[in-house]
């Protein structure tokens, strides 16, 4: 049976595969790579736009800019949070529906270092960590990227887009391709495919027949 104890050796396990130092909270979880240039927003900067509002850091404002949100939306959507169950996260994102998804998730956003290699390992050992408590989010994952992450637009090779989750729920290009719309909507997208079935009814209790004698 699946449990927690497995779901935290498995995201342990994912940590391992990196092979490389990692350990969740990096602080440099945002580096925007366009061309052979890279504008590294660090985790103070989001903890402080994400608690007051204030930016800070100009990379940021222009990925906000360029989100199709608001800065207030998108502070508000990275914030909230979704009721999960991490044996649920961890089954599906080692299943290989889940891997499916993860590989589609980093399409230009991945670890800086390792790129592709490990972006699957990565960024379900983020999800799965932020997960342990039962609710999660969009900041909750930044805040567990074991490794620096970099939004790559290089030469053609990447061109700086997401694969938002819910095609469905964005409206134009921004909010269907930004960074930062992607992770508003990532949680959610974790949150509905991993839901557990609710365990079966007790059948009622029947009283035995009683003698006639």
């Amino acid at each position: 049976m699946f449990t927690r104890l497995a779901a935290g050796f498995l995201a342990g396990a994912s940590l391992a595969a990196l092979a490389a130092p990692a350990e969740a909270g990096t602080k440099r979880p945002v580096r925007w790579n366009t061309g052979g240039a890279v504008w590294t927003t660090t985790s103070k900067d989001f903890k402080k736009f994400l608690k007051t509002g204030e930016i800070t850091d100009r990379a940021l404002e222009a990925g906000i800019n360029n989100s199709g949100w608001t800065a207030e939306e998108i502070q508000e959507g990275m914030t909230k949070t979704y009721k999960v169950d991490v044996v649920g996260v961890s089954r599906f994102l080692y299943s290989k529906d889940g891997v499916k998804f993860l590989k589609d998730q980093s399409r230009s956003y991945f670890p800086y270092w390792k790129m592709k290699k490990t972006a699957v390992p990565a960024l379900r050992s983020a999800i799965i960590a932020a997960s342990v408590k039962g609710k999660l989010s969009s900041a909750g994952i930044m805040k567990n990227l074991p490794v620096d992450f970099r939004l790559a637009d290089t030469c053609g090779t990447y061109d700086g887009a997401q694969n938002v989750c819910a095609p469905d729920k964005c409206e134009g290009d921004a909010q269907c391709t930004s960074l930062l719309s992607w992770y508003v909507f990532l949680p959610a997208c974790v949150q509905a495919n991993s839901a557990l079935p609710e365990p079966a009814a007790r059948p009622a209790y029947v009283a035995p027949a009683r003698p006639l004698w």
